[in-house]
């Protein structure tokens, strides 16, 4: 084995961490993968001779890899999108793909990534960095170009903006998957009653159609106002096929082969109190959705 082979070997013992970290940055899977590459590109050129801890040394490049393209976003963005839904990964209902399970492995739902992109490019990075990959605050420092001090503090406003936004869901997947069938159920018969039944009085609805007309986009507050919008989804409810979203129940609808939408749900103490929908077609057909196919 020579030396060009025995560093891909090793960063592919660590490509699935740095996916993870990538998706936990980025809120897609295909930036995320296109981070890891450039990741791969660096090391292939620099080498690692003089690298102690190669897993560590990558997460730090992937984490600056990041850090760019998020800055590159928001540049990119005149008017911050009052709407964002991240790019979720989908699951057959019956288990989790592979794939996705390993992204998953510390939980990351739809809300949580929604809040994300509320921090800021160096605030979301200490968090994801330190807050779930444990990456000592030495080392987040230098990529934020901040003292550990400062990064710590980073960290901490970005944790208490999570922990005040994010809700905390309930684990019972079993449980979960019977409100959404309920909610489906309810779309699908126009039952204004059985839709109040499974929302939580304050939920939240976001619905991302990308550039799609005004309007299509929107955030929606309450349960009597979510309702309203859950009638119109009416019309395609018949096209829904349940689908894990991030590890949890979800549904997936599509019409002809072509996906339309893809919904998220946030469940706690029975009833939901988050949904997320990605209705943005051009971000939809970078989903690999054949997995849901019988």
């Amino acid at each position: 084995m020579n030396d060009h082979e025995w560093l891909a070997e090793r960063f592919e013992e660590n490509r699935s961490h740095l996916r993870a970290v990538a998706y936990r940055m980025l809120g897609s899977l295909s930036e995320a993968d296109d981070a890891v590459q450039e990741a791969w590109l660096r090391l292939s050129r620099s080498g690692a001779d003089e690298v102690e801890n190669l897993g560590g040394w990558l997460t730090t490049v992937v984490g600056r890899v990041c850090l760019d393209q998020l800055r590159m976003r928001k540049a990119r963005r005149e008017d911050p999108l009052d709407v964002h839904v991240p790019e979720p990964l989908v699951s057959r209902p019956d288990a989790l793909d592979p794939e996705h399970e390993a992204l998953l492995a510390d939980s990351v739902g739809l809300a949580l990534l929604v809040v994300l992109e509320t921090l800021t490019p160096v605030e979301r990075l200490a968090f994801v960095l330190h807050d779930m990959f444990a990456v000592p605050f030495d080392e987040v420092a230098p990529l934020v170009d901040r003292t550990p001090a400062a990064a710590r503090q980073l960290a901490s406003r970005a944790r208490r903006r999570v922990q005040g936004a994010a809700p905390a869901p309930d684990t019972d997947l079993a449980r979960q998957r019977e409100v959404v069938d309920a909610f489906l159920a309810a779309s699908r018969g126009g039952d204004f009653e059985g839709l109040l039944a499974v929302l939580d009085p304050e939920v939240v609805l976001r619905a991302d159609a990308g550039g799609a007309p005004d309007g299509l986009s929107k955030l929606v507050r309450g349960a009597r106002a979510v309702v309203e919008q859950a009638l119109t989804f009416s019309r395609f409810a018949p096209f829904a096929r349940p689908a894990l979203v991030n590890g949890t129940p979800g549904l997936v609808t599509a019409q002809g082969g072509q996906p339309l939408s893809v919904l998220g749900f946030t469940i706690a103490h029975g009833k939901i109190v988050e949904i997320n929908i990605l209705a943005d077609l051009a971000r939809l057909s970078r989903l690999d959705l054949s997995i849901l196919d019988d």
